[in-house]
This record gives structure tokens, C-alpha cells and sequence, in this order.
């Protein structure tokens, strides 16, 4: 399996297989036969032991001598795949010479982990050359050079603040990573997947295979970042907030967290405000219990604060205000004349309430 014996005429020769060609065999068989004559060199001799080391392939110019005048780098070359480690392929160029494409030059996808999912075992393939090291009997080559880099028109097809589409490749803790075409995934982290779910993780609302829309954020063309977002593609209801809220208004809503201080009430999707406990009409040893989550209530705005979010109720200014416009329409029906002035009923009211 090593090579063949070659007699000299009272003394045997080898020929090693690594010396019968400067291309890559796997048996010897598949350059000499028994019985061939072939003319070698003589590499190397030992007297004591008499044993003499052949060469054929020696006999012969090493392709390599001249190997960077043939394969200048940026030269395009046509090769066929011998061999196909994990990290890339070989392509022999010709007898002797190989060039390897990393799996990293072989697709500007980085999602490809293996060449087995591009190439096979003889292909043909077309390849530029990147480098070439004469002294360790190297060639580096690449195929995707030889195609446009998908991020170098990136920010051109999709400019921030289009709408994109695309299917959920990957889910992790932090976000959902989007495919938008090949080579190119966009990031939707988990704080940009909705302005009213509180999502804990991508999972819960997401799966891969998913067709998603979303908004472009941010384009890094260096690093290869795509940001996304599908909470941008409504309006952020925190925006308008003032334009539908007003201070003392009554509204209705839901329960939707619960603290040591207080509760979380939804009044609208997107918009959530808190009830202190102090703002609550249970006792302090009860609203742990009564105030579950989902829970309808009603509720007063105390306070707006749209620039940091946040939204202060009072439970017990709604039961108030409600009190109080139970006792003004009491009182107009007692008056029975509708001509009564509204600023006479609120005086006399007024007087009404402090004396009680």
C-alpha cells in the first residue's frame, strides 16, 4: 500500500507512493503495474543497510517551481473537488497542484457549516485566487468572490424605515433572527417584538418557519447587523397619549401585574398605568388577594408622564368622582327646574359636601 519495489538488477529500489507523482493517488496500483519498466531516480542510498530510495516523480519539473506565475492571485481557475474536510474543499487544479476553499470563502451565507452543502466529491468548480504561499505549497482560493457581496447593496434594497418579509430562522433569549434573502438575516430583538405583550421569551409569540413582517431599524454594513422591528410597524400608543387622556378622567381596565406596591392596570393595548396601594379602595391585608390578574376595574388618571411612560390611577378617585356625579344629578332632580344655573348647583353642592 506504501509504494513499490523496483529491481535494479541485485538490489531492490523503493519507490515510495509519495514519490510516484506530485498529484494525490491513493494506491500505488493506480501508477504502476508489476513487471512495468520505469525509468527513476535515485534519492537516496544506504551502505550499511543497502537500501535505495527511488523517485519517478522526481524525474519530472515540480509543478510548484513556477506554480505563482501560472496562479497569480485574483487569477480565476477551474478545478475538480478531491477531497472535502469539515473546514473547506480541495480542488485540484492540475497534477501536483491543489488550492483549498475555505469553508469560509466558499459562501458569503454564514449559516453553511459544511462544504458537503454546496459541493460534491469531482465537481468542477470555478474559483479566484486569494493567495499563494510557494514555500509551504499552499493556495488559498475562494468562490464567493466570484459573487456579489449580498451586504454591499443591503442598505440600498432596504433602506431604514421600509417594510420587510421574511421567515424566522432562529429564536434565541434574546430576539428572533429573520431571513430576508440568502446570506442576509435581520435581528427583531425581543424589546422590539410588541409595544403591549410583556413577551418573556421569542418563543412565546414566534416559532421558526414563522413569515414575519417587520421595520427596518439599523443597517451596520460593517459588522453585518441588520436590525428589525415589528412593534414599529403600528404607531407606539404612547405617542398620542396626552391627545386621549386627560387628568381626572375615568377609564376602564385590566389587571395585568401585580408588585409589592401596587398593580399594573392596561388601559388600552400598549398603555399601562399604576395603582399604588395607597390608591386602592381594598384594605392593605386584602388587594393582595382580590385584585387578580385580569381583573376589570375603573379607574381615575392621576397623573401622565409621557416621555418616561408612565401613568399614575387611582382606584379610589374613581369610586370618588363617581360618588360625586351620583350626588350633582341627585340634586338637579331635586331642584326640578331645569333653568338652574350650572354653577348654582355646584355652589350649593359644594356647601352641601363640606357640611357632611
Amino acid at each position: 500500500d506504501y509504494g513499490a519495489f523496483i529491481d535494479l538488477g541485485g538490489i531492490d529500489g523503493l519507490l515510495h507512493i509519495t514519490d510516484m507523482t506530485y498529484g494525490r493517488i491513493n494506491h500505488p496500483s493506480e501508477m504502476v503495474e508489476v513487471h512495468q519498466v520505469l525509468e527513476v531516480k535515485v534519492l537516496k542510498y544506504d551502505a550499511d543497510t543497502q537500501r535505495v530510495s527511488l523517485g519517478y516523480k522526481q524525474i519530472r519539473p515540480d509543478p510548484w517551481d513556477e506554480v505563482d506565475l501560472k496562479y497569480p492571485v485574483g487569477a480565476i481557475v477551474r478545478g475538480r473537488v478531491v477531497s472535502m474536510p469539515d473546514y473547506g474543499a480541495f480542488i485540484e487544479l492540475e497534477d501536483g497542484i491543489e488550492g483549498l476553499v475555505h469553508i469560509s470563502e466558499m459562501t458569503w451565507n454564514k449559516r453553511i457549516k459544511h462544504p458537503s452543502k454546496l459541493v460534491n466529491m469531482t465537481d468542477l468548480v470555478e474559483a479566484k485566487v486569494i493567495g499563494v504561499d510557494v514555500e509551504s505549497k499552499r493556495i488559498s482560493l475562494s468562490m464567493r468572490e466570484l459573487e456579489a457581496n449580498p451586504w454591499d447593496l443591503v442598505e440600498e434594497r432596504y433602506p431604514v424605515g421600509s417594510i420587510v418579509r421574511g421567515k424566522v430562522r432562529n429564536i434565541t433569549d434574546f430576539g428572533l433572527f429573520v431571513g430576508i434573502e440568502e446570506g442576509i438575516d435581520g435581528l427583531v430583538h425581543i424589546s422590539d417584538l410588541s409595544w403591549s405583550q410583556r413577551v418573556k421569551h421569542p418563543s412565546e409569540v414566534y416559532q421558526k418557519g414563522d413569515e414575519v413582517e417587520a421595520r427596518v431599524l439599523n443597517i451596520d454594513r460593517e459588522n453585518e447587523r441588520f436590525s428589525l422591528s415589528i412593534k414599529n410597524l403600528r404607531e407606539d400608543p404612547w405617542f398620542s397619549v396626552q391627545a386621549r387622556y386627560f387628568l381626572g378622567q375615568v377609564v376602564q381596565g385590566k389587571v395585568v401585574s401585580r408588585t409589592d406596591f401596587g398593580v399594573f392596570v392596561e388601559i388600552e393595548e400598549g398603555v399601562e398605568g399604576l395603582v399604588h396601594m395607597s390608591e386602592m379602595t381594598q384594605g392593605d391585608g386584602e388587594w393582595e388577594e382580590l385584585y387578580t390578574m385580569g381583573k376589570a376595574v375603573s379607574v381615575e388618571i392621576r397623573r401622565i408622564d409621557q416621555h418616561d411612560r408612565r401613568i399614575s390611577l387611582s382606584e379610589r378617585g374613581a369610586v370618588e368622582r363617581g360618588e360625586t356625579e351620583g350626588s350633582v344629578q341627585e340634586y338637579m332632580a331635586q331642584q326640578g327646574d331645569s333653568s338652574a344655573r350650572l354653577g348654582d348647583v355646584f355652589g350649593e353642592l359644594g356647601v352641601k359636601l363640606r357640611s357632611e
